[in-house]
């Protein structure tokens, strides 16, 4: 497959606009400090794109998100931690060799689920794969007995509390509530200093845009327009021969996959990971994130993650004690004037008139009722 069979000529344009924005744009006309802000809202946008693929395009609303994002953070910070942590960086404590808050609660020896982690290979692979598995083994018990809809979304909540739990209560071996920090070298190189920060920014960014483009590769595939069908007809679907969960336990899996990938970038980015992000709070605001962009438009999804996130540390610079009224503001204002977020505004105004311009009636787009119906009505 070839892009122009999944790019549509409007679609190319704005996935430029985007690669010029935060390529271009901003790292020329913001200060190092500003831009690694941008580049931590950018590793929220992995997630907000996974929401389309799980929330907008096949109906399943997770809110517990951030559990897959903190342990994509959590396997690059232990490898991170690892790598400052050597004999002779440590030899001032009662173990040296260990992480400073194992030896601060008196474990003796490195545990076995942490030794993997000296290899950087492995990490590469744990950073995905391992929230992936726990998204398989939720998505396997859940789908499995067809529990769904507002039932799921209050599971995976469950699910981000009882991980937030455990982490804090398993100090010794995962920092606790204070997370794992003052992370300072990958594979020797130095992340602090501002030209190490410029340089994962363009990473950061480099990596969302291929995200990207995968993520309209996904929508325009069979597999896109399965999902879609689901979505609005999920028993004429089941009814046509295709197994529902495991195509639901597949796309699950897939959020999950690009929420670790932001994690991993934002530990790398930040410098540290605490179970704060891995909580119901921080799972509720990614899906608001995803909400405001607009849950079924990838790059709205993106321009939401950085809009929001803007105006979260503009109003709390600026109003630092009426912040959250502008935020909810801000939110009130989207839901009631423009329910389908950022996309909409553009599929209403702004695709008529592209459509015009690149001439003739656009190409349907995954997810409309053409689609779904010629989907559920083709055979096996």
């Amino acid at each position: 497959m070839t892009a122009r069979f999944f790019l549509r000529p409007q679609d190319l344009l704005f996935i430029l606009v985007m690669a010029l924005l935060i390529l271009v744009v901003l790292p020329m006309s913001l200060d190092i400090f500003r831009l690694n802000l941008v580049g931590k809202y950018l590793t929220y946008a992995f997630v907000a794109l996974g929401l389309v693929l799980c929330w907008g395009d096949a109906g399943i609303l997770s809110l517990g998100q951030g559990i897959f994002f903190g342990l994509g953070g959590y396997c690059m910070a232990m490898f991170l931690e690892l790598e400052g942590s050597t004999p002779e960086a440590t030899k001032i404590q009662s173990t040296p060799g260990i992480p400073d808050f194992m030896d601060w609660n008196q474990i003796t020896e490195l545990p076995w689920f942490w030794k993997p982690f000296h290899s950087f290979i492995f990490t590469l692979f744990a950073i995905p794969l391992v929230p992936m598995a726990l998204a398989f083994v939720i998505g396997l018990a859940m789908f499995k007995r067809r529990v769904g809809g507002t039932y799921f979304a209050i599971i995976t909540q469950a699910f981000a509390a009882i991980l937030t739990i455990l982490i804090i209560g398993q100090q010794g071996y995962t920092g606790g509530v204070n997370g794992i920090t003052d992370l300072r070298t990958l594979l020797g190189w130095d992340i602090r200093p501002d030209h190490a920060k410029l340089v994962l920014y363009f990473v950061n960014a480099g990596l969302l845009l291929a995200c990207i483009v995968f993520a309209y590769w996904v929508r325009a595939s069979k597999l896109g327009r399965i999902l879609v069908a689901m979505r609005d007809r999920e028993d004429r679907v089941r009814f046509s021969g295709y197994d529902v969960a495991n195509f639901k336990i597949f796309v699950f899996c897939l959020a999950a996959g690009l929420a670790a990938i932001g994690g991993a970038m934002f530990t790398l980015q930040v410098g540290f990971m605490s179970p704060y992000f891995v909580g119901i709070v921080p799972s509720i605001d990614l899906v608001i994130l995803c909400a405001v962009g607009g849950r079924n438009s990838v790059l709205g999804a993106v321009y939401g993650a950085l809009l929001v996130n803007w105006a979260r540390t503009t109003f709390s610079e600026d109003m630092p004690q009426l912040w959250l009224f502008a935020m909810g503001g801000l939110f009130i204002a989207v839901v009631m004037f423009f329910p389908g977020g950022l996309a909409g505004l553009y599929r209403d105004h702004l695709e008529p008139a592209l459509g015009r311009l690149f001439g003739g009636r656009a190409p349907t787009p995954p997810g409309s009722p053409e689609t779904v119906t010629s989907m559920v009505e083709q055979p096996r």
